[in-house]
């Protein structure tokens, strides 16, 4: 948002009565707060998830993932 459109919405809030002051604060708190909830709760995701795939193996190559992947169907279906 620009400078000249933040002193706009200032200029503006000032006209408001006390009521309407404090209601736009109220809705401004709000939303505020949701947005930082939701970003906190992100965070808390995949902080969660980080290092759940990590494993002490090598990451397998191709032929082994179609390996694994036979293998599993053939026990699947047995």
């Amino acid at each position: 948002m620009t400078a000249m459109i933040l002193n706009e919405l200032q200029e503006q809030a000032l006209k408001l009565s006390s009521e309407e002051r404090l209601q736009l604060i109220d809705a401004l708190r709000r939303s505020i707060q949701v947005q930082s909830h939701t970003t906190a709760k992100s965070k808390g995701l995949v902080a969660s998830l980080v290092g759940i795939a990590k494993t002490e193996d090598s990451v397998p190559n191709d032929d082994e993932v179609k390996a694994m992947l036979d293998e599993r169907l053939v026990q699947k279906y047995s």
